[in-house]
C-alpha cells in the first residue's frame, strides 16, 4: 500500500545557463524543504501535528553531457569525460554559494551545457532540516526517541557513506553518475559533527587549515589573533574562538557568542579572510583516530588545503631537537584508514604544499640554500598507533623505520595526509623534533619549557606564512590532479 506524505508544494525542475540565478534556486528550493519540517517539527513538540508523515525532500543539481568531445582538462576538476547525466543532492546552499558557484561556472563552460535545478527524491532526516547546533528541550526526550520516525524520515546510513570518494560508488537507480564527492546527507552529518567537535559554526571555517596536537600552538595561534585583531589588521575581518565568540578587527574585546563551559573535543579558532581566504587552527589531540575523526569532517566544506604542524621523534643521530621535518613520504601504520585506502597506496608529495612550506621555513629562520639544511630535513614520516612503541622489542621496529629511510615518527601525520588524498583536499606536513628516543635523547622539565618557548612561535608563524602564501596562489594550482582517480566527480 502506498503510504501518503504530507510535503510541500511541488516545484519543477528548471534549466539554467547563469550559474548565480542556479545557486539562488538550489537556496529557494532548500529553504521551502527546511522551514516545512521546522514547522512542522515545532508543531510536533506541541501536539498540534496532523496523524501523517512529513517529508521534504534535498534540491538536486542536474547536469548532462550530450558529447564525447573532449573539455579543457587541464584544471583537475570542472569537467567530466563521457557523455551521460550527472547529479548530486545538495545541502545549506548558502553556506556553499560561492563553491557550488565556482564549480557550475566551469562546468557550462567547459562543455556548453545548461544544468537543471530540481527537487531530488532524497529525503531531508528532520535532524538535519533543524538549525545547526540548536538545543531541543529535554522535556521532549521521551517523545522524540518513540514517536519521531513514525512522523518524520530519520538520518539513512545509506545515504551517509563515502562511497563515491573511496571509489566504491555503484550507479542511482536512474543510472546517474555523482557530480560531486559528497551527498548531501553526508555532508549534513559532518557540518553537525563538526558543531559538536569543534563549537564553532561551519561558516566561520577557512579555506586554509591547520591541525596540531598540542595547546602551546592553540596559546600562541589566539595571542597573534588577538593582537593582530586590536591593531586592526587588514587581512583578517574578525577572529572566532570556540562558542562562537567574536573579536572583530579594530576590537580588543570579543562582541559576541559565549565561550563554552568546558573546551570540545577538538577547539577550533578562525581568523576569518575575505571569502575564506584565512586560516583554521584545530588542536586535534593525540592519536590517529582523532587525526582522521575530524579530516573526515572538515573536507566536506572543500577546503584548499590542510598542513599538519605537530611535534615528532626524530630518529637521526644528526637532528637536533627543535630541528624541522617536512614529509615528503609516509610510512602508514597508523592502521584507521586501512580499509578505506589500502596501504599500498602511494601518497605523493604535492609540490605547491612542498615549496609555500618550505619557502616559509626559509623567510622566517633567515636560512635558504644549503644553510637551511642544518635545521631542516625533507624526507620520510612514518605515523603508529602506539604512542609507546619504544616499550616493545625494538628490534624488529627500528629495522623496518631504517629500511624505510624514515627521519621522523609521529602519530597524526601519514592520517592526516592519507586522509587528504582521499577526500581530494590537497596536504602538508611540517613537524618539529621534540625527542630523540633511539639515541636517549628525551627533554628534562626544564629542557621542555625552554623548547616549547622558543620553537612554537617559529613553528606556527612557520606554518600561518605557508598557507598564506598558498591563499595567494589561484586555488586551482593546490588541487592537483594527482588527487583525482579514474573516474572523477565534476566537482572538486
Amino acid at each position: 500500500m502506498t503510504q501518503h506524505f504530507n510535503t510541500p508544494p511541488t516545484v519543477n525542475a528548471e534549466t539554467f545557463t547563469d550559474a548565480r540565478a542556479a545557486v539562488d534556486q538550489l537556496i529557494s528550493l532548500y529553504n521551502g524543504s527546511t522551514e516545512f519540517l521546522r514547522q512542522a517539527f515545532k508543531d510536533y513538540l506541541e501536539g498540534d501535528l496532523p496523524e501523517e508523515r512529513h517529508r521534504a525532500y534535498y534540491p538536486e543539481i542536474r547536469f548532462r553531457n550530450h558529447s564525447f568531445q573532449r573539455a579543457d582538462s587541464r584544471l583537475s576538476y570542472g569537467h567530466v569525460d563521457q557523455p551521460g547525466v550527472y547529479s548530486t543532492t545538495v545541502t545549506q546552499p548558502l553556506l556553499f554559494a560561492g563553491y557550488f558557484k565556482h564549480q557550475i561556472e566551469l562546468l557550462m563552460k567547459n562543455h556548453n551545457e545548461a544544468i537543471e535545478i530540481g527537487y531530488s527524491d532524497i529525503p531531508i532526516p528532520v535532524h538535519f532540516a533543524l538549525e545547526l547546533g540548536s538545543p531541543v528541550d529535554s522535556g521532549s526526550t521521551q517523545l522524540l526517541s518513540s514517536g519521531l520516525r513514525d512522523r518524520f524520515d530519520v538520518p539513512d546510513i545509506a545515504h551517509v557513506n563515502d562511497y563515491i570518494v573511496n571509489g566504491t560508488h555503484e550507479p542511482a537507480r536512474d543510472n546517474s553518475l555523482p557530480l560531486a564527492p559528497f551527498p548531501a546527507q553526508r555532508v549534513d552529518y559532518s557540518l553537525h559533527r563538526l558543531v559538536h567537535y569543534s563549537a564553532t559554526a561551519p561558516k566561520h571555517f577557512q579555506n586554509y587549515v591547520l591541525f596540531t596536537n598540542y595547546q602551546f600552538y592553540i596559546d600562541e595561534f589566539c595571542a597573534v589573533a588577538k593582537s593582530l585583531m586590536s591593531k586592526g589588521d587588514s587581512a583578517y575581518k574578525r577572529f572566532v574562538e570556540p562558542g562562537n565568540v567574536i573579536t572583530q578587527s579594530g576590537e580588543s574585546s570579543p562582541s559576541s557568542g559565549t565561550q563554552p563551559s568546558r573546551l570540545p573535543q577538538m577547539p577550533a579558532y578562525h581568523l576569518v579572510g575575505e571569502k575564506g581566504s584565512g586560516i583554521t587552527l584545530i588542536n586535534i589531540g593525540v592519536g590517529p583516530s582523532n587525526a582522521k575523526t575530524i579530516t573526515d569532517h572538515v573536507a566536506v566544506l572543500r577546503p584548499h588545503a590542510w598542513l599538519m604542524l605537530g611535534h615528532c621523534a626524530g630518529l637521526r643521530n644528526m637532528q637536533q631537537l627543535g630541528d624541522y621535518v617536512l614529509a615528503h613520504a609516509y610510512v602508514r601504520e597508523d592502521k584507521v584508514l586501512d580499509h578505506d585506502l589500502p596501504v599500498t597506496v602511494p601518497i605523493p608529495a604535492l609540490a605547491e604544499i612542498q615549496q609555500a612550506l618550505e619557502s616559509a621555513v626559509a623567510e622566517v629562520t633567515g636560512l635558504s640554500g644549503f644553510e637551511l639544511k642544518s635545521i631542516m630535513r625533507t624526507g620520510t614520516v612514518a605515523s603508529v598507533d602506539n604512542r609507546n612503541w619504544e616499550l616493545q622489542d625494538q628490534r624488529e621496529p627500528v629495522r623496518r623505520l631504517s629500511q624505510s629511510r624514515a627521519i621522523a615518527l609521529d602519530m597524526e601525520s601519514a592520517t592526516i595526509a592519507a586522509n587528504g588524498f582521499r577526500l581530494r583536499v590537497p596536504y602538508g606536513t611540517l613537524l618539529c623534533v621534540s625527542d630523540k628516543p633511539l639515541q636517549g635523547e628525551l627533554k628534562l622539565p626544564g629542557m621542555a619549557s625552554e623548547f616549547y618557548k622558543n620553537q612554537v612561535a617559529q613553528h606556527l608563524e612557520i606554518g600561518m606564512l605557508a598557507l598564506t602564501k598558498m591563499s595567494q596562489m589561484k586555488p586551482e594550482r593546490l588541487h592537483s590532479r594527482k588527487l583525482r582517480s579514474f573516474d572523477e566527480t565534476a566537482f572538486q
